[in-house]
């Protein structure tokens, strides 16, 4: 659809659209699918989201391993000095989502399981605070594509590829855009947003104990979702980040490639290679026995 962020924002200006609307009405002028199409898909993703949201929320969910769950209801029935704020419902949300995807329930992957938390724990956390249309929402997720789908030609959304910052890094930088979108910012502003989340994650390891997506990955997902969070509010304060938000991805995308191999998803580092992360493999995860042959 585009090759760069920067190419959609100044094509959303010409046009002067927003940059959820410029998705849809590009997508639909492809020919693949209708508007009507493409929206009933986006309004079907952000059902799901909700209902994982929902589900996670009640606080029953533990992962096979049961090493987490259960934490998305305690921080959403906290008395912490952040209680009742948007803060606190994003990353209770986003806990929730990667609590139902740990427990093997039904989510969106946006733009992967592992990152699956943050898009709609920041979207759902907003809307709920801002009082935002379903129609709103749509655009948002709309936006959310177009970075989601640029990044993985610049750089990669894969763990294994890039490590964490290509997961929940990149989708904590589609969050803040959407979030931007859904609070009426510019897409200039989405695009600051995008730059200053991704800076944060820059480097991230992908490190999950016993090679399960569970700890840290989930966990990853609330602060990821703060980072996008603290990116919407300085864009929307008109802080411009300085290097150009297609340089930030092409250098997330630089250091995926450069980073050793114990950092993406193979266990071997990091976290997973702590005395307490190899001690957990072995005692609480659970171990795949081969099949015998026949």
């Amino acid at each position: 659809m585009f090759e760069s962020l920067i190419e959609a924002v100044r094509a959303a200006e010409e046009q002067q659209l927003s940059l959820g609307e410029l998705a849809i009405l590009t997508e639909a002028a492809e020919g693949m699918r209708t508007r009507e199409e493409i929206e009933g898909g986006l309004q079907r993703a952000l059902d799901v989201m909700r209902g994982a949201v929902d589900r996670g929320l009640v606080g029953d969910l533990h992962s096979v391993s049961g090493l987490v769950g259960g934490d998305a209801a305690k921080l959403a029935a906290s008395h912490g000095p952040l209680a009742g704020t948007v803060f606190t419902s994003a990353l209770a949300s986003a806990l929730a989502v990667q609590e139902v995807n740990a427990a093997m329930g039904v989510i969106v992957a946006a733009p992967t399981a592992g990152g699956a938390g943050v898009l709609p724990g920041v979207l759902l956390g907003l809307a709920q605070h801002h009082q935002r249309s379903d129609a709103d929402m749509i655009r948002a997720l709309a936006t959310a594509g177009v970075i989601g789908a640029v990044v993985a030609v610049r750089a990669s959304l894969s763990g294994a590829e890039g490590g964490c910052q290509a997961e929940t890094g990149a989708a904590a930088g589609m969050a803040a855009g959407a979030g931007v979108e859904l609070l009426g910012g510019s897409p200039r502003q989405a695009m600051h947003a995008v730059a200053v989340t991704m800076q944060g994650t820059l480097g991230l390891v992908c490190d999950p104990l016993g090679g399960l997506v569970e700890v840290p990955c989930v966990y990853r997902n609330a602060t990821g979702a703060a980072m996008a969070l603290a990116g919407i509010e300085m864009a929307l304060a008109g802080i411009e980040f300085p290097i150009p938000v297609d340089e930030v991805v092409d250098t997330m995308g630089q250091i995926g490639r450069e980073m050793d191999v114990r950092y993406r998803e193979t266990a071997g580092g990091g976290l997973a290679a702590t005395p307490t992360g190899r001690k957990l493999a072995r005692e609480r995860l659970v171990q795949l026995k081969p099949r015998k042959s026949r």
